[in-house]
């Protein structure tokens, strides 16, 4: 499958996609690595973008997170190998990219959030779930095939 357009060979979204990309890297120092790639993996799940989620999978594995951990994302509330933090934002990661579901983010989503993270890492985490889901929406319109991906190919 070929992707409907070449993000990379139109001046006009590879602007767009620099300044994307600058932006995601604000949220790099500020919350754990392993925090990032599970949000990133499980929006990209949800939203159905297989570029992302080959991507993130990828790169999380190479920094070190465990296959266990990685083929659990998807179950997480079932399982056992996720600290509460990471629960947290996973649940508001899920609240966050389903928006058009209805409901929103709940007061106590956000309340759970906030036990585990400060209010930098809270805002970070917010930008680094509406970034993820910009992203999974760019690839999903263009239908960007996915497998090819190696780690740190695009960083």
């Amino acid at each position: 499958m070929d992707a409907r357009f070449n993000f990379y060979g139109n001046p006009v979204t590879a602007k767009n996609m620099k300044y994307l990309l600058s932006a995601g890297k604000a949220t790099d120092s500020v919350l754990p690595t392993a925090t990032q790639e599970l949000v990133k993996i499980r929006a990209s799940q949800i939203n159905g973008c297989a570029a992302c989620t080959d991507m993130h999978t990828k790169d999380a594995a190479h920094a070190g997170e465990s296959a266990v951990r990685l083929n659990l994302i998807a179950a997480w509330r079932e399982a056992t190998v996720f600290t509460d933090a990471e629960r947290a934002a996973l649940e508001l990661t899920e609240q966050g990219t389903r928006l058009a579901d209805g409901g929103g983010v709940t007061d106590e989503v956000w309340a759970n959030a906030a036990k585990h993270y400060d209010e930098d890492q809270l805002a970070s985490l917010v930008f680094l779930i509406a970034i993820i889901n910009a992203w999974n929406r760019l690839n999903a319109i263009v239908r960007q095939p996915a497998g090819d991906y190696q780690p740190g190919q695009w960083t």
